[in-house]
């Protein structure tokens, strides 16, 4: 069962580095070297073509095609049809050719290759001297980036030398629909219209189903003049010329891309086409340069806020910087209509999807670092409200069910165990709001969407749970909770305690509307003919929740029944059957008391001031060793558990490979795309775990602890305004505030006031590893 690393790339502080380029390893590091905006995304591979194993992988945001599940169409309740974020506009197409032979890296003779990924910068090249088969040395620097501040644009470089010959370089760059789906191998674009000129290109490519449509515009200028053939064949428009090579001397050549998205079907392709080719006309007065610049100056903002220090672990320092760099690339908080899904922008795995992820993992990462994107992320599920209604009816329910997986807003997944059975996603919604709004004190998304969406969640668990016929209590019955190797189980604790949490939430809500904000709650009161019968119905079902529990031994009951399983020994699962989905058969799993990933535990952090040092212990020391990771979310918690019980070892154990997940690609799966929540637990994992923050309470706590492998460590947090810096090493912990204004902090159980000088206060002996 023993996950270990791949490890291939140079250990590096601020840079993710391969040298010698590996086909075998292709695929993995064209995930590795993946670029996003939020926006758009784009895989790390090769734009001059490569006839190799390739991912060749473009997405955009939202932009989704409809599939049929046939066999669903007999049940009612079982999702009909399907919906996945689908490979679009290969915008980076270049072809490139010396004397007749073509350049490919899986058959041209090629030294001195590099890639490098700066995190400073966000800026992505790679450089290596190619030489032909007559001898001819040219040494090529390819450069893009997806820009931070026009999300619209994409930039790519090349970068000519000739080292021992004169002569002349064809090149071909455009823009091309004919991308293939690698889940489906289809292609799922039409282009009803293509133009090209001297000045530009422009493409357009429409869905075929959804009718989602991107407007493509390019300029491609150069420090030495081009005499330009405009290329035009299905789905393609673009150039074909010829660089002058004269030895020792560079030629740059420059692409900008606008790449517009409009998903709404009804907007005509003519008036895309002319607001496209309207915005495109920046593109004829911009630069490169000018655009570098102002990417790169995002990303210095980013770390000035955001930065995440390790002295005396080099391997785990780049491997934080590589994440916190990954979640801003996947989403900063530009459009509310767009979700984090579970690949980011970096692959099909998932299909683009959106889990409870978001709200559980994710959220605290952008609370703490980027407020605004956080409320986006909460605004995204008030807009779809209307499909979560949808989706309760299909349910036989009232109120809101949110889906375990979706792009639109509507369930996407066809497995019936899944989408039906759990309610993990609205609970994580009312989560979200609870702890979004609690931290940053924003009453008016709570007044204006966080109450609504509230109360349909709670409609919805209303009419969705039952109570026992027997013992008279209120709980859920054939559901499935987070650990899902446990299907169509009763009265599963996480279900029962985030429901109970819910309720009581909204209804704390309610009563603070009706003395702040009166009018409002009664419009809302009237625009969901709501009555306060509700409320008193909602109290019953708090104070008669079943939550399984073993008095004796104080450790909770996974669901009913669990204790009574069969016990399987997870060491003595033979490595080669992981991952155990294709390697047991799929009943099997669900026969025994093996978890897939933190289920009680997981309630038990998300709420962690409800529960005592103790039953955590008690309930730890249960439930880790019947889990065996099958999710990559999952280590951080037992990291987290262990880091706050003072099992040190065991934190750093689970952590080790938190941050570099797919820089060293544990999983073996990093190929199909990163694990972008897992990045985002790999935040949670040092802030909530080794810095011992807890932010659900009254106040922030923090109990900073430090692995015996580390000198010191520092991260920084945006609390109410003021961004607050934590430094640790092994004598003493700092916290000061950098910017903005003191702050109240709880420290080791002492409640303080943190401002620029900060306090220094010394390590605990029980904090050191």
């Amino acid at each position: 069962m023993q996950k270990y690393a791949d490890k291939y790339l140079v250990v590096n502080p601020w840079r993710i580095i391969e040298q010698n380029f590996d086909p075998e390893r292709n695929n993995v590091s064209e995930s590795i070297f993946s670029l996003g905006n939020e926006y758009m995304g784009i895989r790390g591979y090769f734009e001059e073509g490569y006839s190799g194993g390739s991912f060749l992988g473009s997405y955009f945001n939202g932009v989704y095609e409809i599939g049929e599940d046939a066999a669903a169409l007999h049940y009612k309740g079982i999702v009909k049809q399907t919906h996945f974020m689908i490979n679009a506009l290969d915008w980076l197409y270049t072809r490139i050719s010396l004397e007749g032979e073509n350049l490919d890296l899986a058959t041209s003779k090629i030294r001195d290759y590099e890639r490098v990924l700066d995190l400073k910068t966000g800026i992505l090249s790679r450089s290596f001297t190619w030489e032909t088969s007559k001898g001819k040395l040219l040494h090529i620097c390819f450069e893009r980036f997806v820009s931070m501040t026009s999300p619209k644009h994409g930039c790519q470089r090349i970068t000519f030398k000739a080292l021992n010959f004169d002569g002349q370089v064809e090149v071909s760059m455009g823009l091309d629909f004919n991308t293939i789906h690698r889940s489906t191998g289809k292609n799922y674009w039409n282009c009803p219209k293509v133009h090209g000129d001297e000045a530009a290109i422009s493409i357009m490519g429409k869905t075929s189903i959804t009718e989602q449509k991107i407007y493509s515009a390019a300029v491609v200028t150069s420090t030495q003049a081009l005499d330009k053939a405009v290329v035009e064949r299905e789905k393609y428009i673009g150039y074909e010329f010829r660089v002058k090579a004269v030895q020792g001397i560079e030629v740059n050549i420059d692409k900008l891309v606008l790449n517009y998205v409009e998903k709404d079907k009804s907007i005509d392709e003519s008036d895309l086409w002319a607001e496209g080719t309207k915005l495109a006309e920046e593109l004829l007065t911009a630069s490169y340069a000018e655009e570098k610049k102002k990417h790169s100056s995002y990303w210095e903002r980013v770390w000035d806020t955001s930065d995440i220090t390790i002295e005396g672990d080099l391997e785990n320092q780049q491997g934080i910087r590589y994440c916190i760099f990954q979640m801003h690339q996947t989403y900063h908080g530009e459009d509310p209509t767009l979700n984090i899904g579970a690949k980011g922008l970096t692959g099909e795995a998932y299909n683009g999807h959106t889990f409870w992820d978001t709200e559980t993992y994710c959220l605290p990462f952008y609370i703490f670092n980027n407020p605004k994107a956080a409320r986006n992320l909460l605004e995204y599920r008030y807009n779809t409200l209307e499909q979560a209604l949808e989706r309760a009816k299909q349910l036989d329910c009232e109120g809101a069910c949110y889906p375990i997986a979706t792009l639109n807003g509507r369930e996407a997944c066809t497995l019936w165990q899944h989408a039906s059975l759990q309610f993990q996603p609205s609970t994580a919604v009312a989560y979200g709001i609870f702890h979004y709004v609690k931290i940053t004190g924003d009453k008016e998304f709570l007044y204006e969407m966080g109450c609504e969406t509230l109360i349909q969640i709670c409609r919805f668990l209303a009419t969705r749970g039952d109570w026992s016929g027997r013992t008279g209590e209120f709980g859920y019955f054939g559901v499935m909770g987070p650990d899902e190797f446990q299907m169509m189980v009763n009265n599963n604790c996480y279900t029962n305690y985030m429901a109970k949490k819910t309720f009581e939430y909204t209804i704390d809500v309610i009563r603070e509307m009706k003395d702040n904000a009166a009018e409002k709650l009664q419009a809302l009161f009237a625009k969901l003919d709501f009555s306060e019968s509700e409320i008193n119905n909602w109290t019953k079902m708090v104070n008669k929740m079943r939550i399984p529990l073993d008095k004796a031994t104080g450790i909770y009951e996974q669901h009913d029944g669990y204790f009574d399983l069969p016990h399987v020994d997870i060491n003595k699962i033979p490595v080669e059957d992981f991952p155990l989905y294709n390697h047991w058969s799929y009943d099997r799993i669900y026969r025994n008391d093996m978890i897939k990933q933190p289920d009680v535990l997981m309630f038990m952090f998300l709420y962690s001031e409800d529960f005592s040092l103790e039953s955590k212990r008690v309930n730890y020391e249960f439930y880790e060793p019947r889990c065996i990771h099958e999710s990559s979310l999952s280590p951080s918690i037992h990291s987290i558990f262990a880091s706050e019980l003072g099992k040190h070892r065991e934190a750093f154990e689970f952590f080790k490979f938190a941050t570099r997940m797919d820089l060293d690609n544990y999983n073996r799966n990093t190929n199909e795309g990163l694990h972008t929540t897992s990045i985002a637990a790999s935040w949670v994992n040092i802030v909530y775990g080794f810095g011992g923050m807890r932010s659900d309470g009254n106040y922030i706590k923090m109990n900073p602890s430090i692995p015996k492998e580390w000198q010191s460590y520092s991260f920084k947090i945006l609390y109410k305004g003021s961004v607050v810096s934590v430094s640790v090493n092994k004598e003493a912990v700092k916290v000061k505030v950098n910017s903005g204004q003191k702050v109240s902090l709880n420290i080791y159980g002492s409640n303080y006031e943190i401002d620029e000088d900060g306090i220094i206060l010394p390590l605990p002996e029980r904090q050191k590893g």
